[in-house]
């Protein structure tokens, strides 16, 4: 080694969990419509009616198949999938979203250490937590409250830091099962293909093959400063992570904003039918912000009306509220502030932002 070369040090103590879910935006859509499980489904516009525009958002492993996959241009879908079997969806983001709040919620049953990566995947930090016999149990019994919950398969991988977590997730998709202990990551990164090491991608690949590197074992025979002399910074990344090194943490994100939506097929006509789902919303808003033990200064309305317009209103308060009467009054005023009512609401929302975490409170002294 090199004078140079900075010295390595690893963390092997904790025990880091990544869930993936398996395809899921599609699975969701196959979820609600089962006739879609027989068919290759893509998550994107059809190109047919877009001019050849439009990127595939995920799809289903009969797609995949295929060949499809995620970032390829719908074009390229409708060359690769037989017509009959093909079928795109428009992605829902709003019932997506939904979904993996839902799964989001599960995970905050076992630890507080949560890293949403995107709507379908998040690390934990699992280290602290006794509550199960073992780390694998515990990421099992994850596995089935997901299913029970939304009826969606993931894939985990369990390991001792991040990168190795999120390799060990994609290993055996889907509903898949790796756990890679401390004495199990060398062995498994020497022999894992260069191309599945997370980041390396369409212009490090062909230059890391041009320089012998096919494997783990082939990379983590070049120095440290061979690595950083070819990528830089994602060489020094490299040489880590084939040593089973990254010691990045799980970061818990502070959610900015909380909120419930519902959209209504049958609209809503009257001031009763607005009112009664105003404090249905706003019973569904005090449940989150319990949940995420937050409260908050800004509340927001949002109403789509017959004709696909929306709109949205906020106030902002000089307190703290979390309770479901003070959210209701609150978007109730807004509603009636509304010079015009829509003649008919497809869509009402509730959002709770300027969050703060309850324990701090904004206490009024009498002086």
């Amino acid at each position: 080694m090199a004078l140079f070369e900075l010295p390595m040090r690893n963390d092997t103590q904790r025990r880091i969990l990544h869930v993936d879910m398996d395809a899921f935006y599609a699975s969701i859509e196959m979820r609600d419509a089962p006739a879609l499980r027989r068919r290759a489904l893509v998550i994107a516009h059809d190109p047919r009616t877009t001019g050849g525009k439009g990127v595939v958002t995920t799809a289903n492993y009969v797609a995949r198949q295929y060949g499809v996959h995620s970032a390829m241009p719908a074009n390229e879908a409708l060359r690769l999938v037989p017509k009959h079997l093909l079928t795109f969806k428009n992605p829902d983001f709003t019932k997506y979203r939904a979904v993996s709040h839902q799964i989001h919620d599960i995970f905050r049953q076992v630890t507080d250490l949560m890293e949403p990566v995107a709507l379908d995947e998040a690390y934990l930090d699992i280290t602290a937590n006794h509550d199960f016999p073992s780390k694998v149990a515990l990421a099992l019994w994850l596995q089935d409250q997901i299913r029970e919950a939304t009826q969606l398969t993931c894939s985990f991988g369990l390991s001792y830091n991040k990168f190795l977590a999120k390799e060990a997730s994609e290993y055996n998709k889907p509903r898949g099962r790796t756990v890679i202990m401390p004495a199990q990551a060398q062995p498994f990164l020497d022999a894992l293909p260069i191309a599945a090491f997370r980041g390396v991608g369409k212009k490090t690949l062909p230059k890391l093959e041009a320089m012998g590197a096919i494997d783990g074992a082939h990379l983590r025979a070049f120095s440290q400063s061979e690595l950083i002399d070819a990528f830089g910074k994602f060489g020094f990344g490299l040489y880590q992570h084939v040593r089973g090194i990254d010691l990045r943490p799980v970061e818990r994100r502070v959610a900015k904003s909380i909120g419930k939506e519902e959209t209504y097929r049958t609209f809503l006509t009257t001031e009763t039918q607005v009112r009664e789902r105003l404090e249905a919303l706003a019973a569904m808003v005090e449940d989150a912000l319990a949940r995420h033990q937050m409260h908050g200064k800004v509340v927001v309305l949002k109403v789509r009306d017959s004709e696909f317009e929306t709109q949205t209103r906020r106030r902002t308060l000089d307190h703290f509220i979390a309770d479901r009467q003070q959210l209701f009054d609150q978007a109730w005023s807004l509603w009636q502030e509304r010079a015009e009512r829509p003649a008919g609401v497809r869509l009402l929302g509730i959002t709770m932002t300027g969050l703060e975490p309850a324990q701090y409170e904004n206490l009024d002294l009498d002086v």
